[in-house]
C-alpha cells in the first residue's frame, strides 16, 4: 500500500542510489549499473544533505498503525546517525579496509562480472567510470588534508596495496567476452582503469602517506560515533570491554573441551593444526571446492525448510562462488528485482592447494541458512509489511545482520549440526573465538585501555597494533596468510564495525530468552524466527525493544 511514508521512503532511495551507485549495488538497487560513485568532496556534501533533508521530512510525515510506527523509528534512526557522522566529518579522511571507496569500486566491477551471463555493454561502461571516480577521491583527499586531516598511515599503505591488486583483476576482465566485438574497446577500459588506479596508488604511497599519521586509535567520541553507527545503540565501553574478556574466556573453555573429544590429553593448538593437515578435512581444487560448498549450503536449506523455518521459493538455492581474494567470505543478497540471486563469495589465495574444511560449515550456516542468505533474502522479499528503505538497508545494520549470522551459528549448534567435534570445534574457534577477541581489541585499540590483570596476556599494557598481532597469533591463529595483519588493520580501519557480530548475537539471544519466559510453553521457535525476520533490519536499540514488547 502507498501511503505518504512509503513514497518517502521510495524517494530517498532512489535518491540515493543515484547519489551513491556503488552502494546501490551492493544492496541491489536496479537502474545505475553504468556508473561509479563520485567520491568527490561536492558529490559527498550532497549525500548528507539529502540524509538531512530526509530526516526532516520524516518527522514531517504522518504515520498509521504499528507498521508504519516501526518504519518511521528505523528510517529516523539511521537518518540521524547518518547526520551525525557527516557533522562530525567522520569519513572526510574516506580511507578504510573493507568499505571504504577503492574496496567499493573493486565490488561494483565485480558484481557485473558474471562471466559468460556478463552485461558487457555495462560492465564497459563501469569500467570506463574508474579513472574519473579515483580523481573524485583523490580531490577529496587533497581537500582533508589541507585541512590537516589525513587517514591513518596503516589505511593508506593498505589502500594502495588494494589498488595494485585490482589492476591483475581488471586487466583479466576482456578475457571473458572471448573474441566478441567489444573485446577491443573492453582492454582499452581496463588498460585505462589500471592506469590510473597504478597512479592512485602511486599518490597513495608517496604523497599522502608522507602526511599520514602513525597513531591508529580514534579515542572515545570517534568510537562511540562508529558504535552508533555499525550497531545502532549506545554502549557503557568499560562493561563491554570486561564481558569480551569474560565471553572469551568461556569460548575458550568450550574449545578446550571439544578439543578432548578429537584427541584427549593434546593442547588445543595442536589439535587445530591436525586438523588442517587433515585429509577427512580438505578438498583439493577450486572447482571441487565450490561444488563442496554448493552441497553444503543445498542440504542445509532442505534440512531447515519447514522445520525450524519457512524458506520462500525464491530463496531455496544460493550461487556459491570462490574469489582470489585474501578477505573474508561474504554474502551478497538478491537484487530487489531477484535477477541477480544470492551468493556466497568464499576468498581463495591459492586454489590449486589442499583446502581445510573443518572450520567452513559454520561459516556456511552464518552465510547461508539459517544466516544472512535467509535474513537478507526474506527481507528483500517482504514486499507486504516492509517499505523500500526497509527491505534495501540489511547493509547499514551490521549489528543486526552479523549478530543474526552469528546467532545462526549458535542455533545451528542447538540443533544438533555440530555433532562431528571437529565442525564444532571450527565453530568455536573460527567463528565465536574471533568475535569476542575482536570485541577486546576493537575497543582496547581505539581506546588504548590497559589488559586487565588475570588474563595471562601482556597484563597491564596499553593495546598498540604490534600486541594486537601477537594476541590474535596467539588466540585466534586461523586463517590464510596475512590474515592477522588483515584483522588488525580492519579494526583500526572502522571503529565499531567488530562488535557487530557479538554484541548483536547477544541482543538475539536476549530477545529470544524474553520472548521464550514471557510466553511460556506456548513459544514457538519457528514463529519468533518469522516475526524476527519479519521486522525487517534495524538497530539493536529498535531490535530490543520491538522483540520484547
Amino acid at each position: 500500500m502507498t501511503t505518504a511514508l512509503n513514497a518517502l521512503a521510495d524517494r530517498y532511495m532512489d535518491e540515493m542510489a543515484a547519489l551513491d551507485p556503488c552502494l546501490a549495488a551492493v544492496m541491489g538497487i536496479a537502474g545505475q549499473e553504468e556508473r561509479l560513485t563520485d567520491f568527490g568532496p561536492r558529490a559527498a556534501r550532497a549525500r548528507a544533505e539529502l540524509a538531512r533533508r530526509t530526516l526532516r521530512a520524516v518527522d514531517g510525515t504522518p504515520v498509521a498503525g504499528e507498521t508504519e510506527r516501526v518504519a518511521a523509528a528505523v528510517l529516523r534512526e539511521r537518518l540521524a546517525t547518518e547526520v551525525a557522522l557527516a557533522d562530525a566529518d567522520a569519513y572526510g579522511t574516506l580511507l578504510d579496509t573493507i568499505d571504504g571507496p577503492v574496496q567499493r569500486v573493486r565490488q561494483a566491477v565485480a558484481l557485473l562480472d558474471q562471466g559468460g551471463d556478463t552485461a558487457w555493454e555495462t560492465l564497459l561502461a563501469r569500467l570506463r567510470a574508474v579513472p574519473a571516480t579515483l580523481a573524485g577521491l583523490r580531490e577529496s583527499l587533497e581537500e582533508a588534508r589541507r585541512g590537516g586531516r589525513v587517514a591513518p598511515y596503516r589505511q593508506v599503505v593498505r589502500n594502495a596495496r588494494d589498488c595494485r591488486d585490482m589492476r591483475s583483476y581488471l586487466a583479466g576482465l576482456p578475457a571473458g567476452h572471448g573474441d566478441g566485438g567489444l573485446r577491443g574497446a573492453l582492454e582499452e577500459a581496463a588498460a585505462a582503469a589500471n592506469e590510473a588506479l597504478t597512479a592512485f596508488a602511486a599518490y597513495l604511497s608517496r604523497q599522502l602517506a608522507a602526511d599520514a599519521p602513525r597513531l591508529d586509535a580514534v579515542g572515545e567520541d570517534r568510537y562511540r560515533l562508529g558504535v552508533r553507527e555499525f550497531l545502532g545503540t549506545r554502549l557503557d565501553l568499560a562493561d563491554t570491554y570486561a564481558w569480551g574478556w569474560d565471553e572469551l574466556a568461556r569460548v575458550r573453555r568450550d574449545m578446550t573441551s571439544a578439543a578432548e573429544q578429537l584427541a584427549p590429553g593434546e593442547p588445543v593448538p595442536a589439535v587445530l593444526a591436525a586438523l588442517d593437515s587433515d585429509p577427512r578435512y580438505q578438498v583439493t581444487g577450486a572447482a571441487a571446492f565450490r561444488d563442496w560448498l554448493q552441497e553444503l549450503a543445498d542440504g542445509a536449506i532442505a534440512d531447515l525448510d519447514g522445520t525450524h523455518f519457512a524458506i520462500p521459493e525464491p530463496l531455496l538455492r544460493i550461487d556459491c562462488r570462490v574469489a582470489p581474494s585474501d578477505g573474508p567470505a561474504f554474502y551478497l543478497a538478491p537484487s530487489e528485482d531477484l535477477s541477480r540471486p544470492g551468493a556466497v563469495w568464499w576468498p581463495l589465495t591459492d586454489r590449486d592447494t589442499p583446502i581445510p574444511t573443518w572450520t567452513v560449515p559454520s561459516t556456511m550456516f552464518h552465510e547461508g541458512v539459517p544466516g544472512h542468505h535467509l535474513q537478507l533474502g526474506v527481507t528483500t522479499l517482504n514486499t507486504g509489511t516492509l517499505n523500500r528503505f526497509q527491505r534495501l538497508s540489511c547493509e547499514l545494520h551490521p549489528g543486526h545482520c552479523e549478530g543474526w549470522g552469528l546467532y545462526a551459528e549458535r542455533l545451528m549448534d542447538e540443533l544438533g549440526y555440530f555433532a562431528d567435534p571437529a565442525h564444532r570445534l571450527g565453530m568455536l574457534a573460527g567463528g565465536q573465538q574471533l568475535r569476542a577477541a575482536r570485541v577486546v581489541l576493537d575497543i582496547g585499540l581505539h581506546l588504548r585501555l590497559r589488559i586487565p590483570a588475570g588474563t595471562g596476556f601482556h597484563e597491564g599494557e596499553r593495546w598498540t597494533p604490534r600486541l594486537g598481532r601477537e594476541f590474535l597469533a596467539e588466540y585466534c591463529g586461523l586463517g590464510p596468510p596475512g590474515f592477522v595483519d588483515f584483522e588488525i588493520d580492519r579494526y583500526l580501519g572502522r571503529p565499531g564495525q567488530a562488535l557487530a557480530y557479538k554484541l548483536g548475537e547477544k541482543v538475539w539471544l536476549q530477545a529470544r530468552d524474553a520472548a521464550r519466559r514471557r510466553d511460556g510453553p506456548a513459544f514457538d521457535l519457528k514463529r519468533f524466527h518469522q516475526h524476527a525476520l519479519d521486522l525487517g533490519p534495524m538497530g539493536l536499540d529498535l531490535l530490543r525493544a520491538e522483540l520484547t514488547r
